[in-house]
């Protein structure tokens, strides 16, 4: 994805002007190049797109109407080259349904004409400013190492989503039985070659803008159960889900992708999220159950107090976080609590897996304290089908 380079130190900014009617489009350029300004003039949405990837810009002015594009369809086109350039939208016929999606898809200003070369000129140096604020930030975030480059407006992470979807693939990370030494099942886990989104939080925090979710989960375990088809013979696969997914009526279909294999699927369910806000978890959890599948509970420890999610879920299987699991070799406290959860599930029917395992002495530590499954880098990192463990 191409970023807009910053403007020459002779100009305030280089300026795409998107503009069907020739005398206003003239004008326009005029009095921005008067001004100090680099101006580069199109006559429909798909030249401004063309030239947007060709070349970086500080600001976009587009006319709203135009032939073969609108200007709210070019806001849309931009930001699959650029997440951050500023994008005003011009027209002589405000609506106020058209105003609204601008402003929601990311539009910095909406200009009714006719509008003075005064404001023009303040909303273009506007503009401008807040373009090279969001290069520095781009430069800052590279400098400190921060995770992506995420998407500025609706608009641009829009873009990013449905590349994302596109692009979208599942990593396998085997869980394995330290008695049998023998991998037991495999975790599928969400990966991404959109730079924009490039990790699963980022996946998920997008997810919950744009109301994608469902989206997200179909495919998700669409991909999972497509590549499961190759795993090897009596492994299980764990398959997370976003709470909002038991809501999700393919869920439960007997023609969904995973219920094909559902008495080899557990479902994991993390207690970061609450279950009260599903209705009907419960009586969903059962319909799984129904299907053939099983349940896990994650991330215990690091999500939410109570007992909501064991009564609703009545797990198969709990997996302790790994925040629980790093360093808990050299920490009483964090040993006092996986001994008292593992000897808990043990006496409730359910097995115990101990996640995030790097070290020896961790693997050593959770195997004493209780724990019956593993799953860590120590084992294997996640990968393409199928990672085969080590067990040193």
């Amino acid at each position: 994805m191409t970023q807009s380079s910053p403007p020459p130190r002779s100009s305030r900014g280089r300026v795409l002007v998107a503009e069907d009617e020739p005398p206003l489009a003239r004008l326009i350029a005029r009095v921005l190049m008067s001004a100090g300004y680099d101006v580069v003039s199109v006559g429909d949405g798909n030249a401004a797109v063309e030239a947007v990837q060709h070349g970086g810009f500080d600001a976009i002015l587009s006319d709203i109407q135009m032939p073969g594009m609108s200007g709210v369809d070019v806001l849309r086109a931009v930001r699959q080259h650029d997440l951050d350039v500023p994008v005003l939208l011009m027209t002589a016929s405000p609506r106020v349904e058209t105003a609204a999606m601008a402003v929601e898809l990311g539009a910095l200003q909406y200009l009714i004409k006719p509008f003075s070369p005064d404001v023009l000129r303040d909303a273009v140096a506007r503009a401008c400013r807040l373009h090279r604020v969001a290069l520095v930030k781009r430069e800052a975030m590279t400098l400190l190492g921060a995770r992506g480059e995420q998407a500025g407006d609706r608009a641009g992470l829009m873009a990013a989503w449905e590349r994302m979807i596109g692009s979208l693939w599942m990593a396998f990370q085997p869980i394995v039985s330290p008695e049998s030494r023998t991998v037991f099942a495999y975790e599928a886990l969400l990966r991404s070659r959109e730079p924009a989104l490039p990790h699963p939080g980022a996946i998920l925090d997008a997810g919950e803008r744009l109301d994608r979710l469902t989206q997200l989960g179909r495919t998700i375990r669409a991909a999972s159960a497509a590549a499961f088809a190759n795993a090897p013979e009596g492994a299980l696969l764990f398959v997370n889900l976003h709470t909002r997914d038991l809501s999700d009526p393919e869920l439960t279909s007997p023609s969904a992708p995973l219920s094909a294999i559902a008495s080899r699927v557990v479902l994991e369910i993390t207690e970061r999220a609450a279950l009260e806000t599903i209705r009907d978890a419960k009586a969903r959890v059962m319909e799984l159950r129904a299907l053939g599948y099983r349940i896990a509970i994650d991330d215990l420890g690091a999500g939410y107090a109570g007992l909501t999610s064991f009564a609703t879920l009545e797990p198969e299987f709990v997996k302790l976080d790994m925040s629980l699991i790093r360093g808990v070799d050299a920490s009483p406290i964090k040993q006092k609590l996986v001994r008292s959860m593992a000897s808990v599930c043990t006496e409730m029917g359910m097995k115990v897996v101990a996640e995030g395992i790097e070290t020896p002495a961790e693997r050593d530590t959770v195997i004493t304290l209780g724990c019956d499954l593993l799953q860590g880098y120590l084992y294997a990192k996640p990968g393409p089908p199928f990672p085969d463990p080590t067990f040193g």
